[in-house]
């Protein structure tokens, strides 16, 4: 009986004690990694639907689907034309009903570009709490990307800044080893996203990629181990090489 009991009460404690440990786990982390991943989801759907949409009006108005590029941007202009086409336009008239279809996949489509702003400002909102110094030089997409590649702030904290350079290009990198040379090895993986790899030549874009990856391994462990902020310093040793970027 008394065994029982003694049963009974590590149970609870062990219960209690993992349930300790799960709150414990759930951390800024995860938010952010969660967050990435449903923008990288909405950006495949997006994506995806737009070119059904661009398709779908091309029967419609063709001039328009091949003069607007931008899906975003394509989308809102399908939703403020209603229905109204140039007379000149090549595309068949639709019935109403048929119209109505066009407009309500356009709608879907820019309430998930909507919902992509959304996480887009909650990124910015909790990397400037968390990693304000990472996030001065790599912007809410792009510094998320490279937690959700190294697993947490203090893992990039700890990489080297080689490996940070070359975050996201995995493949490419085992690509090359596999075949021994003979395919080129990635100077950059995430970093190539960055608005500074458009501003240099494309020859500059290891050397830009190095720079980088330097500035944000040293941002992280500012970051991580709760040093005093240096983002605007260390942005504007980037900007005094390659020059500024939005």
């Amino acid at each position: 009986m008394e065994r029982k009991k003694d049963f009974e009460a590590l149970y609870r404690k062990n219960l209690e004690l993992t349930k300790k440990q799960v709150r414990e786990a759930v951390n800024e982390d995860l938010l952010i990694i969660q967050a990435i991943s449903s923008v990288g989801d909405i950006d495949k759907t997006a994506n995806l639907l737009s070119k059904r949409l661009r398709e779908w009006f091309a029967l419609y108005n063709p001039e328009l689907e091949h003069r607007v590029k931008e899906h975003e941007e394509f989308v809102k202009l399908v939703i403020a034309q209603n229905e109204k086409k140039a007379d000149d336009s090549m595309g068949k008239s639709f019935e109403k009903e048929d119209f109505g279809q066009i407009l309500s996949l356009a709608g879907h489509i820019n309430s998930l570009y909507e919902l992509r702003q959304q996480y887009f400002n909650y990124l910015e909102k909790i990397l400037k709490k968390y990693c304000p110094s990472v996030l001065a030089i790599t912007g809410p997409i792009i510094g998320a990307k490279l937690f959700g590649h190294a697993g947490s702030l203090r893992k990039l904290a700890v990489l080297p800044s080689s490996t940070i350079q070359l975050l996201g290009a995995e493949k490419a990198l085992f690509r090359h080893l596999q075949t021994r040379g003979r395919a080129k090895s990635p100077k950059h993986g995430i970093l190539s996203q960055h608005p500074v790899m458009g501003k240099v030549k494309f020859k500059e874009h290891g050397k830009a990629a190095r720079v980088l990856a330097d500035k944000i391994s040293l941002a992280a462990r500012i970051d991580y181990f709760k040093g005093q902020y240096a983002g605007d310093k260390l942005r504007k040793e980037i900007e005094e090489k390659f020059g500024k970027w939005e």
